[in-house]
């Protein structure tokens, strides 16, 4: 015990220093205009945050959003980078930091959550701190050559756990991970605002995690499990998540932890300072195209995004296939930072800016 209170306490002091680090960035050092023939050249900051449509102040917020941009004479995009910056037990510290601390204890056999409004926790084999549980995963083989294995579901936002003992037959296919058969159990869940809001398990009892819903595709279409299919033996996608087997018999592991499709918050993150390098920024005003009927409709008369929509009317701006400004989670926050570094950049004026849904 001592020793996991140590552990944390060493997260903890990371996350601190990141979050002290990090709030304290530049304003930004170019001359702020967006007239014809004057330069655009310098760093230029914008930011979005929780409670900023309920008249909550930036100062006083729990969670925000940081974009950085710095362009070039004509408003050429030269780096940009997007942070999303979370308030944990008084400590700031990035979402996207990775950062975690995973144990695993072998000797619990999973049970599922009691899912809906009395929700309660299922018995869980991992205990897991961290900023970030979207897309995460988690694999760990004991000594004896028992493997558990954790991953995220991205729709209903619960642990899925499983346990393979060392004769378990690992050329069954991933197809046969079902929640009935309890060789894939929602131990925990991470989020209260799933799309998916079981009220219970029994009417996904023949589903595994990759075809909870259609929009589970998001878990292989990209990333460490690309490849792998609900026709995938079990062992392609233990092999997929880290483990080695000889003899097909999974070898010890001590825990590992990522994150698949787009990678998380730092994945998505990445992606879209990917998508901005390069790109003109007189040109490119919004992550978003708010031209869109779809999400136009869902603009209230100040600037406000999905806040008091019309039934039906759709609230969140996503695409989870073919991704929106690279990412594939829903970015109208990100849009709304990335509108304010403009503002500052003079290229914007702040009654251009979208307030998106934080």
């Amino acid at each position: 015990m001592k020793r996991l209170f140590a552990v944390l306490i060493a997260v903890m002091l990371v996350f601190t220093i990141a979050g002290c680090s990090n709030t304290e960035t530049s304003q930004g050092s170019g001359e702020s205009n967006g007239e014809a023939g004057s330069s655009l050249a310098g760093r230029y900051v914008g930011y979005s945050w929780q409670g900023e449509v309920n008249g909550v102040e930036l100062k006083d917020a729990d969670q925000y959003i940081e974009t950085l941009l710095e362009l070039d004479d004509d408003g050429t995009i030269l780096d940009a980078e997007m942070r999303f910056f979370v308030k944990m037990d008084g400590y700031w510290t990035m979402r996207q930091s990775g950062n975690a601390y995973v144990d695993v204890d072998f000797s619990v056999d999973p049970t599922p959550a009691v899912p809906g409004e009395n929700y309660q926790p299922g018995n869980s084999m991992f205990t897991i701190y961290t900023a970030d549980m979207m897309s995460f995963y988690a694999v760990a083989v004991d000594e004896d050559q028992t493997v558990a294995a954790v991953l995220v579901d991205p729709i209903a936002r619960y642990q899925f756990e499983m346990k393979f003992a060392q004769d378990f037959d690992f050329s069954t296919p991933v197809g046969e991970l079902t929640i009935g058969n309890g060789l894939s159990v929602p131990t925990v869940r991470t989020s209260s605002t799933g799309l998916l809001k079981p009220d219970d398990w029994e009417a996904l009892a023949d589903n595994n995690f990759l075809n909870i819903s259609p929009w589970s595709h998001v878990i292989n279409d990209r990333g460490v499990l690309e490849n792998i299919t609900e026709a995938s033996s079990v062992k392609e996608f233990l092999e997929a998540l880290g483990v080695e087997f000889e003899a097909d018999a999974p070898q010890p592991l001590a825990v590992k932890y990522a994150y698949y499709g787009n990678g998380g918050w730092d994945g998505n993150y990445r992606a879209i300072e990917s998508y901005l390098i390069g790109k003109d920024a007189k040109e490119l005003t919004s992550l978003v195209d708010w031209s869109n009927p779809r999400y136009a409709a869902a603009i209230n008369d100040n600037n406000q995004f999905g806040v008091d929509t019309a039934s039906g009317a759709t609230r969140t701006v996503q695409n989870s296939m073919d991704t929106i400004s690279g990412a594939t989670v829903r970015i109208s926050r990100e849009a709304t930072s990335f509108q304010r570094a403009l503002v500052q950049a003079g290229i914007l004026d702040e009654s251009d800016v979208i307030v998106g849904r934080f």
